[in-house]
């Protein structure tokens, strides 16, 4: 039987790609007593990134936050593994950090960064609330 959160990213006709291998010498996940301290992720769907280049230049802000919503899903398929599959065990998503590649006076990365924060919120509802940093990067 699914349980509430699948139930909902069911509902909602949120899918969750299949668990990329990580791309270095890095765990994809740590267990810390009751936390789960995840590494970064990419907007990679099937082995392949899905959007590519800069914010402020040759990447709309549209574009990055489908970026962003995809390193989400991500970030969430990777949890479910972590937690034995059960999604239900997340009782809060304590703070996300997301690295916009954008050109040197890009301004917009907030809004960038909410197309992860609004998919936390779709998919975990109130637990999905948190506390975000969201940074411009040059690469």
């Amino acid at each position: 039987m699914a349980g509430t959160v699948e139930t909902r990213m069911q509902e909602k006709g949120i899918e969750l790609p299949q668990v990329a291998a990580p791309q270095g010498a890095y765990l994809p996940y740590v267990i810390s007593g009751n936390l789960v301290f995840m590494a970064g992720q990419l907007p990679m769907l099937n082995g392949e990134i899905q959007v590519k280049g800069k914010l402020g230049d040759d990447v709309s802000l549209e574009d990055g936050q489908k970026a962003a919503r995809i390193c989400g899903l991500n970030l969430i398929a990777q949890l479910r593994q972590a937690l034995g599959g059960d999604l239900d065990r997340v009782q809060r998503v304590v703070k996300l950090t997301g690295f916009v590649n954008a050109v040197p006076d890009y301004e917009g990365q907030p809004k960038v960064v909410n197309g992860v924060s609004d998919l936390m919120a779709e998919v975990f509802a109130d637990a999905g609330a948190h506390a975000r940093a969201a940074v411009g990067a040059g690469s």
